[in-house]
């Protein structure tokens, strides 16, 4: 995949807040610790951090409220132009700017601590700043202004020997600086300017402890750790299996999902950041830094797939340890907190505008209380394949499995939410149910494997139950397509999923004629809606974008139904739309900008699974 390295007029840091403006939300990379990540624009710019864990609050939020949220920015000046790349195979970003007196460069990154047991809770988070004049003598300018807890909690800021401490009572953060600081409002500032070839360091740290000036104390050379941490990510990565056509795109996907993985339980989030709209000026702004079953499952089985093993092992424990938590006789929660708590209660930050003034700003995720069928069917799926290709599940796990399930196999004639966690009256969904019929197909296929114990007669009436019940009530033999739920005749991009969980032949006729009705009805180009919004009630406000993992399983759709001239073409588009880094939200605007929560776990496992069936295919 060529590089497109993005080009704008870096705007600089100053102690007035309103010079600084938001970027589009594709010009931000990534870097991570696999606890938390941070956002890094194309203008030098750390605009969005939580520490010291995902769910965290944040520190820096100027991505959702650009005077309140504070940021962390150095740029060169005057720059004409500034360019990002990741150094190879690896999750170290490089922002350069170029200008006619030279050349100055930015390496980011948050070290991976593995000195560490997994399950212990690292001392502090570390954000290591490494700058350069690359070319010629450069100038650069330097802004730093935390804002604790989504800017609620106020700080002082104490200028040490070090550098500066901001300190509150929701912990410290230390800025360890070799060049002399001043304030400026809230924050910090300098100018400075390198010589060709000077480099010099800053380091953030964040401690809970809010009297602990130890923070500040001068970093050994060991702790500035840019090059071990390119070691760790090179070595990650070398494990993967992948040598097809898109290696670099499929590799950049991989190394994104284990970013989105928090070390000490295995348990992924869905996207690393909350309430990024799916349109400008629209309300559908969610929280989606906790673990969905079902996004999380699905990333399973890319990792599988991809040989890692190990990432899956981890979330399986994670998981074993949901299903022992679920109430007799109750259901998994559809989300959980990444250490596995139930309760996300939903509320709304007021005193934040919102991402280019997109309000409201939810933190906490109330679909956690939703009826979501179709997660135990991506469950068992990634479960089935665990056991198949890394290591054969516990008798224990099963009975867990059994017990969690017999529980859905009674309940699948419920309505629910369905997988676009609608936030209107339950429904028949037509993909709940199809995921009813994979999670109890992959038990018994698992149970026949394993000899496992299994009251199979019952269980197959039951999962042959679902299949007719299906195939008479969610096909319109007018339209001849499969419809989103039983007694509406609405197209859903879900039934792209279908033949990919092997529920219906790909060349069979009726996912034949619904694959080109969704083509016909739900798609742009390759730019693919939910379903169309004119004609479904899902509770909210009538705009969105296109959703991007619909058009991965488009692609895959196409690719087993040996169209491969069509898949082909389309994944390259779709290629097209990720960003400068490779890196894709959750949804795609009229003119193909990005919306939505950014990075989206979804959106890249779907390139991933896409990739791989293409590379089968051909």
């Amino acid at each position: 995949m060529k590089k497109e390295f993005h080009r704008r007029h870096p705007r600089h840091p100053d102690s007035s807040e309103a010079e600084y403006e938001y970027l589009p939300i594709e010009d931000y990379g990534i870097i991570g610790d696999l606890h938390t990540v941070a956002l890094v624009g194309v203008n030098g710019s750390i605009d969005w951090c939580c520490l010291p864990h995902f769910d965290s609050p944040s520190v820096f939020a100027s991505l959702l409220d650009k005077r309140k949220g504070g940021r962390w920015q150095i740029t060169a000046f005057p720059a004409e132009t500034s360019k990002q790349m990741y150094f190879p195979d690896t999750n170290v970003l490089i922002t350069r700017f170029h200008s006619q007196g030279g050349v100055g460069e930015i390496v980011d990154c948050m070290p991976v601590d593995e000195s560490l047991p997994a399950s212990e809770k690292a001392p502090c988070h570390r954000i290591v700043r490494q700058v350069t004049a690359v070319r010629g003598e450069v100038a650069f300018r330097f802004y730093c202004e935390p804002a604790l807890n989504y800017g609620r909690t106020p700080h002082r800021v104490h200028l040490v020997e070090s550098g500066a401490l901001f300190s509150s009572s929701q912990g410290t953060v230390a800025l360890i600086s070799p060049i002399t600081l001043k304030r400026s409002g809230k924050g910090v500032s300098a100018e400075f300017t390198l010589k060709p070839g000077e480099t010099i360091h800053f380091l953030l740290r964040y401690g809970e402890d809010a009297g602990n000036r130890t923070l500040a104390s001068p970093p050994q050379p060991t702790e500035i750790a840019v090059k071990p941490t390119i070691r760790f990510w090179q070595n990650w990565l070398s494990r993967s299996h992948y040598r097809g056509r898109w290696r670099e795109a499929v590799d950049r996907s991989l190394l994104t999902l284990k970013l989105l993985t928090y070390a000490p339980t295995g348990a992924m989030v869905a996207a690393p950041t909350c309430s990024l709209p799916e349109v400008i000026g629209g309300g559908r702004n969610w929280d989606y830094r906790y673990t969905w079953i079902r996004d999380a499952s699905f990333t399973v089985y890319a990792f599988l797939r991809m040989g890692f093993t190990q990432e899956a092992e981890q979330f399986m424990g994670w998981l074993e340890n949901r299903m022992r938590e679920a109430r007799l006789g109750g259901h998994l929660q559809v989300l959980y907190g990444i250490d596995g708590r139930q309760d996300l209660k939903e509320s709304i930050l007021t005193h934040f505008e919102g991402y280019r003034g997109s309000g409201p700003v939810r933190i906490g995720n109330d679909a956690y209380k939703q009826l979501q069928l179709d997660i135990y069917g991506e469950m068992m799926e990634s479960v089935y394949l665990y056991d198949k290709e890394g290591s054969p599940i516990s008798y224990e796990m099963w009975e867990n499995l059994v017990r969690i399930l017999e529980i859905m196999r009674k309940d699948w004639k419920k309505p629910d939410k369905g997988i676009w966690e609608m936030r209107s009256e339950n429904q028949q969904n037509t993909h709940s149910k199809v995921m009813c019929w994979v999670a109890l197909d992959r038990a018994l296929r698992l149970a026949d494997r394993r000899s496992f114990p299994l009251d199979t007669v019952h269980w197959r009436k039951s999962r042959d139950a679902i299949y007719k019940s299906i195939m008479r009530n969610a096909w319109d033999p007018d339209k001849k397509t499969f419809v989103q739920a039983y007694g509406n005749r609405n197209l859903d991009a879900a039934c792209l999923l279908m033949p990919t969980m092997k529920f219906l032949s790909p060349t069979d006729p009726r996912m034949i004629s619904t694959l080109s009705a969704i083509q016909s009805d739900l798609v742009s180009d390759t730019l693919v809606h939910r379903y169309r919004l004119d004609q479904v009630n899902d509770g909210l406000d009538k705009s969105e974008g296109t959703f991007s993992a619909c058009s991965f399983w488009m692609v895959e759709c196409l690719a087993r139904a040996k169209r491969l001239d069509e898949a082909r073409l389309m994944f390259e588009k779709m290629l097209g739309y990720g960003n400068h880094l490779g890196l894709f939200s959750e949804e795609l605007g009229q003119s193909g900008e990005a919306l939505g929560n950014f990075p989206q776990a979804f959106t890249h496992l779907g390139l991933i699974r896409a990739a791989y069936n293409l590379d089968r295919a051909f």
